[in-house]
Formats: structure tokens, sequence, C-alpha cells
């Protein structure tokens, strides 16, 4: 079924107005630092220039030993390595730098991938045990968040 876009007036502009996502009432999740994100499926994980210093800073070394050990470029792109197995090199046994993580993990698993249908909120479900438990984030919550991502659901 096509989604409907009302399209409302305000002064000389006109934006467009969706009509309320499926989870208009919010989503309930928190974090419960499994690591079943960070593990297992080879990915990438973006950092900026940002994350790259506040994170080197947590670990205590320099931002170019850091970028040495555990970072990648990708089209231009920096990423944090994985192991052979899929799994996020700053992951043994936790996330050594949840404090500092880049923001891609920050706002998981409020991604378009997973916001595009209940179906896929709930398959994400089954391997995260954050969904669905703790805090209830509102829809703005949720959009204030990703911003742009969201503009093309």
């Amino acid at each position: 079924m096509a989604k409907k876009i009302k399209l409302v007036k305000s002064g000389k502009n006109i934006h467009k107005k969706r009509n309320p996502p499926w989870y208009k009432d919010g989503l309930r999740f928190e974090c419960q630092r499994c690591g079943n994100c960070c593990r297992g499926e080879p990915g990438t994980v973006w950092l900026n220039k940002k994350e790259i210093k506040d994170t080197s800073a947590l670990l205590g070394i320099s931002p170019n030993r850091f970028a040495e050990e555990n970072l990648r470029i990708i089209n231009g792109r920096t990423s944090l390595l994985e192991h052979g197995n899929g799994n996020c090199i700053m992951y043994d046994k936790e996330c050594r730098i949840y404090e500092t993580r880049p923001l891609q993990c920050k706002t998981f698993p409020f991604w378009k991938s997973n916001l595009r249908n209940t179906a896929d909120w709930e398959e994400q479900g089954k391997t995260c045990p954050g969904i669905g438990n703790g805090k209830l984030h509102t829809v703005e919550e949720i959009e204030s968040r990703l911003g742009p991502e969201l503009s093309n659901l």
C-alpha cells in the first residue's frame, strides 16, 4: 500500500507531512550489553575524527596508534577492523569502548533497516534481547536521533 503524503502550506514553504510511522507509540529498548550486534557477521562500523580522538583517549593511546591498530579505510571512509570471525575488534566479552562507541553503535537498533515495518523490528528482536525491554523511546526521540537516515523510509 502506498504511503499517504499530505502537503501542508506554511507561509511560503510547502512541507511534506507523512502519516505517523508504525512505531508512533514508541519502542522499548535498553542495551543489555550482550554483544550480539558486535559479533558474528562481517560489516562496517564507521567512525568520524571526533570518535577516533575520544576512543583513543579512552584507551590511553594516540589517535595515530589507534588508527594503525584498529581501523581500515573503505572507499574513503574509516571503519573499525573486525576479526576473521566477523567480531568487532573492540569486542572482548564486552565492548571495550562502550563509553565512546561510534554513533552507529549508539543508535542501534534504531536503524532504517530495522524500522521499515514491525516484521523487521521483530526479526531483529530475535537476536537482540534489549528490544522490547527497558526505556520507552518516543517516535520523536527515535527520529531526532536518526534524522537523515529515517528521511528515506
